[in-house]
């Protein structure tokens, strides 16, 4: 009797696994951003802005790395530990559908400079009133995938230790990640952050904004992000089971 209740669970595990590996998703927008947000700082004003505008147009402020990092992650790690699997990505960046695709809120040239976005992939708004392309990409891999998916990565800087304009600052990393079922209906939105351990100051509230010290940052704090998402993954994601 007890060989036959082992047999009948190792059974229903891997029934339940190829259930799980039936379902695939499509991965539609891969990209981070170079506007470095500093609304936590509450201070600056239009002399900040301008750094931060200033540090977007600077060539040495490449977060490509930072984003082939935060890719390789994705795709060789937490791709894993989803219920489903992922569309091969040439099945995506290939499709002739996908490539003519012309998304609502297009960017031009002048304002993709501050994204950066992974090779073969376009930048696709989601999230409030991007219905529109919710609905158009899940249609778009219908045939093939049972949802898609959205990933983003943006960083702030954030308040240390200090009085008034002059303090610490550290660089906080955050992760969106949105999925929609085939029909563009959201199932779930992964909003995670994590802070560096680098830090840098400002002083009559301007941080130093050289790419020396926030590209460092950067590194730091999506080093701890990627750690943190890789633990509550799982827990996160419970939701993905009710993709049909």
């Amino acid at each position: 009797m007890k060989k036959i209740l082992i047999v009948l669970c190792v059974t229903l595990c891997i029934a339940f696994k190829g259930f799980a590996q039936d379902k695939k998703v499509a991965v539609v927008s891969f990209y981070t951003d170079k506007i470095i947000g500093f609304s936590e700082l509450d201070a600056g004003g239009e002399e900040l802005l301008a750094s931060v505008l200033k540090l977007r147009d600077n060539p040495d402020f490449d977060l490509t790395p930072i984003l082939e990092q935060f890719h390789t992650e994705f795709f060789d790690t937490y791709a894993k530990k989803f219920p489903f699997e992922l569309l091969p990505e040439d099945e995506v960046t290939k499709n002739q559908a996908y490539i003519d695709f012309k998304p609502k809120y297009e960017k031009d040239a002048e304002e993709l400079k501050r994204y950066v976005v992974y090779p073969g992939y376009k930048y696709i708004y989601d999230g409030f009133a991007g219905k529109d392309n919710e609905v158009a990409t899940a249609k778009m891999f219908s045939d093939k995938a049972n949802g898609v998916m959205f990933v983003e990565i943006h960083f702030d800087l954030t308040k240390g230790f200090g009085i008034g304009g002059t303090a610490t600052v550290k660089m906080r990393a955050n992760a969106r990640i949105t999925m929609y079922d085939k029909s563009g209906k959201k199932l779930f939105v992964i909003n995670e952050g994590a802070n560096s351990k680098k830090t840098s100051v400002m002083v009559k509230g301007i941080p130093v904004m050289s790419t020396k010290k926030i590209l460092p940052m950067c590194e730091s704090a999506l080093e701890r992000l990627m750690k943190d998402l890789n633990k509550r993954l799982p827990k996160i994601i419970k939701k993905a089971k009710k993709l049909k």
